[in-house]
């Protein structure tokens, strides 16, 4: 049986499937070293206007003693109009401060997260071809979107709630231990117990917050292969089926969400009751404590009123906790797909590659898949500078893994390729990949302008080069007679053009980039006759002059190759040209019997 063309599979690919596998110590450290520490300067003026809004508010709370004092002791208006002015002096400054120590703190969040967002893309568009095969588009796109804007949430508000939140609660403790610490000792073990409980429950939240944003990167994966193939469902009355499957995973997130909101919420009611019993416990000393003149009704206000200012920061870090446990899960999401590395990488001693002679040769070349499947076995094919060999055989012989190996998507695991007589692995990633001009059967058209898609191939280009390589194409005319020409929007993955027009495009982009060597991967498979054949007359243009290999389906394409190869289970089972193999009337003559007589092969 003939082994179906699959993907390799690295062992750290299964890592983005994983739950939480850092600690929050960890994950605070990356996150201080790698993104906080190079705008340190802005995070350190942030906490010294923070400190004053905190000093402030303490200095609010212990105002109040004279002026409960004052009112008391009838000392008079001008006495109480300085403690107003003093009242007001602290206000305004809190308020400036809390508005500079914002600006600096969302300055700082904002930009983290922007920064994690583009080591992401750079990261995903530096990962292996086998990393996007193994992990559905969809996923990757909620890791970068929809993790990464929890985690702008998170960081905005814990660097603003919480550090703000613990400042004033270690301003407002002093101003209670300052007005009688031997009180303050007693109703301290409140903020301990909350704490510890509020923690407890951030650990559930985490957990929970994980599951939630698997099942959203799921959901989103979901959704983008439904839209790409939204034809097909169409065509197939399935949009009940993907409804009720859609609806089952918004419905886990429903149910996911809700129980981070309900455990969210448990930490209210104990906090509640926390404070209510350290109140009524202050309101009773401090009556024996008045009474016995011990302390005036100034103490006393100034005391229960720090209390409950502390009592509300206390209250808002509990409810950020939930926010800041999601936000670390999300981050946990994030370092992970960080951490996956390329395995194809340049040499160190990898030099750009620089020959005259630009012919192929695979040289015992060795394939396996991660499974132990064997693609290629032994395999030699050698490609002569500017000739076109053709690769055909039954499916799942190997022919598009060849395609995949000469720019590197993937690795040779035996065996070595070699462009000019240099091994590929000696020469560096993008010097080879810049010397390969791509046409495959799936048309990579970007939901942009046909001269963006077409400049795709050489950045940069003037607007006469991209003409010309649209004539060279055959598609310069069907271009001019589009309503806008050049500057038509092709819509994404160009579906607003026809097959044909969108491989000529395709083939066009390969024009532009005038690339030595020359790889076409089942280019017109999937083309009607008409349109197979204006593809095939900008194929031969683009061909000439080039080292070309093609993996063909319709070998009636290939017959004017100077070289067709025929492959079988990764192996070469016959060479030659067209009449040769058709002479020997073995495996490539009964093929082109069969298609020539319309059987399927």
């Amino acid at each position: 049986m003939p082994v179906p063309d699959q993907t390799p599979q690295s062992a750290n690919l299964s890592v983005l499937q994983r739950g939480i596998t850092r600690g929050t110590g960890d994950l605070l450290r990356r996150l201080v070293k790698n993104y906080l520490k190079p705008h340190r300067y802005a995070f350190i003026a942030a906490m010294i206007f923070m400190t004053v809004a905190a000093v402030m508010r303490g200095a609010f709370a212990h105002m109040l003693q004279p002026i409960t004092d004052g009112i008391n002791g009838r000392r008079g208006l001008p006495y109480m109009m300085e403690l107003s002015g003093i009242v007001l002096g602290i206000f305004l400054v809190r308020g400036i401060s809390v508005y500079i120590h914002t600006i600096f703190m969302n300055r700082v969040g904002q930009r983290i997260v922007a920064t994690v967002q583009q080591d992401m893309c750079a990261h995903l568009l530096d990962a292996d071809l086998a990393f996007f095969h193994a992990n559905a588009s969809g996923t990757l796109v909620s890791r970068v979107t929809n993790d990464v804007t929890i985690m702008r949430s998170a960081v905005n508000e814990c660097l603003l709630n919480s550090f703000r939140g613990g400042l004033e609660l270690l301003s407002l403790i002093g101003v209670m231990f300052y007005q009688d610490w031997r009180l303050s000792c007693v109703v301290f073990v409140v903020f301990p117990l909350s704490g510890a409980y509020v923690a407890r429950m951030g650990k559930r939240i985490r957990n929970i917050s994980s599951n939630t944003q698997n099942a959203t990167g799921d959901l989103s994966a979901r959704l983008n292969q439904i839209f790409q193939g939204i034809r097909h469902v169409k065509a197939y009355g399935n949009e009940p089926l993907e409804i009720e499957r859609v609806r089952g995973m918004t419905e886990t997130i429903f149910k996911l969400s809700l129980k981070s909101v309900r455990i969210g919420a448990l930490t209210g009611p104990p906090m509640e009751f926390l404070s209510a019993f350290a109140v009524v416990a202050l309101l009773l000393y401090g009556y024996t404590q008045v009474a016995a003149e011990q302390a005036s009704a100034g103490d006393l206000i100034a005391f229960i009123t720090s209390f409950l200012l502390a009592y509300d920061p206390m209250k808002r870090m509990g409810r950020v906790n939930a926010q800041f446990q999601a936000g670390l899960s999300a981050a946990d999401r994030v370092f992970t797909l960080l951490d996956v590395k390329p395995e194809i990488i340049d040499r160190a001693n990898a030099q750009p590659l620089a020959v005259s002679d630009y012919s192929i040769a695979l040289e015992n070349v060795g394939f396996a898949y991660a499974d132990g499947t064997q693609a290629l076995e032994k395999l030699t094919i050698h490609v002569p500078h500017g000739k076109t060999v053709a690769i055909v055989g039954s499916s799942g012989a190997g022919k598009s893994t060849i395609i995949n190996l000469i720019p590197r998507f993937y690795e040779v695991k035996m065996g070595r390729i070699t462009i000019g007589g240099v091994d590929l692995r000696d020469a560096t990633i993008k010097s080879l990949r810049a010397k390969i001009g791509l046409v495959s059967q799936e048309t990579a058209l970007f939901d942009d302008t046909i001269r963006a898609n077409i400049s795709y191939g050489k950045l940069g280009a003037s607007p006469q080069e991209i003409e010309q390589a649209a004539q060279a194409a055959f598609a310069d005319s069907f271009i001019r007679e589009l309503p806008n020409g050049y500057d038509t929007q092709v819509g994404e993955h160009g579906v607003k053009l026809s097959g044909g027009q969108r491989q000529r495009i395709a083939i066009a982009r390969a024009m532009l980039r005038n690339a030595p060597v020359l790889l076409l991967d089942e280019a017109t498979s999937a083309l009607d006759n008409e349109s197979e054949r204006a593809v095939q007359a900008a194929l031969k243009q683009l061909q000439q002059g080039r080292t070309t290999i093609i993996v063909a389906h319709r070998l009636s394409t290939i017959v004017d190759a100077d070289m067709i190869v025929v492959l079988e289970r990764g192996q070469v089972v016959e060479q030659g040209a067209h009449n040769e193999l058709l002479a020997k009337a073995g495996i490539y003559a009964r093929l082109y019997g069969m298609q020539s007589t319309g059987v399927a092969a």
